[in-house]
């Protein structure tokens, strides 16, 4: 039996109190977003029914929507105002593009897949959240760009960080990545302070890679 919006509705609340809030995300500003937000709009048809589960759900060509609690930690640690301009690196389904443009000034999301990237602009643009969201298609490991930013999301991992995802960073701003090898991943927070770089590890997680930012193959004799 297909959930109803009703359904929907509880089952967000319950995300919120049960899940992301006891994961120590405690910004009245990211819980305010994720209980509003429709994350059920943004789940593919066929996982639909767990659209507020503690699971990362997939997508086309490999991807995962990211759990719920990732995405509140991400949310939380980039601390973003109203004035940001923000960088998200994957746009998947769409779904932590709307949370990033509710809290920021302006997104601009890049997404490898032309498939996907058309999708998630369809949502928001159904649900009336584009209006300061542009969607991208393009490699980001591949990009270049003088434009620098005040946060950067990235919903996949790598096993380094890219220097040039650190060249977009403006001063003061804020990385979210999760970097490193299973099953010693780790989601770290990059600050850009003055005359210096700090990062600090927030947690430990397993996301998949980005494409083309994998470990390089290991041949043994």
């Amino acid at each position: 039996m297909n959930a109803t919006p009703l359904d929907f509705a509880k089952a967000r609340e319950a995300m919120v109190e049960q899940q992301v809030r006891p994961w120590d995300v405690l910004d009245v500003r990211v819980l305010e977003v994720l209980s509003t937000l429709p994350r059920d709009a943004f789940v593919p048809e066929a996982t639909r029914a767990l659209a507020y589960a503690d699971l990362a759900l997939p997508l086309a060509h490999g991807q995962q929507m990211l759990k719920p609690v990732v995405e509140g930690r991400l949310l939380q640690a980039l601390d973003l105002r109203p004035g940001d301009s923000v960088l998200e690196i994957g746009t998947g389904s769409g779904y932590l593009t709307a949370c990033l443009g509710r809290l920021a000034r302006e997104v601009v999301s890049i997404e490898l897949h032309a498939d996907l990237a058309d999708a998630a602009a369809a949502r928001l643009a159904a649900l009336g959240l584009d209006g300061n969201i542009r969607i991208e298609t393009g490699d980001a490991m591949q990009l270049r760009t003088d434009r620098r930013f005040d946060a950067i999301a990235v919903s996949g991992a790598v096993d380094a960080i890219p220097p040039h995802f650190l060249e977009w960073l403006a001063p003061e701003g804020r990385m979210f990545v999760v970097q490193g090898r299973a099953p010693a991943m780790a989601a770290v927070l990059v600050r850009n302070q003055v005359n210096a770089r700090r990062i600090d590890s927030l947690f430990e997680t397993e996301l998949s890679y980005l494409v083309g930012a994998e470990p390089a193959p290991e041949f043994h004799l």
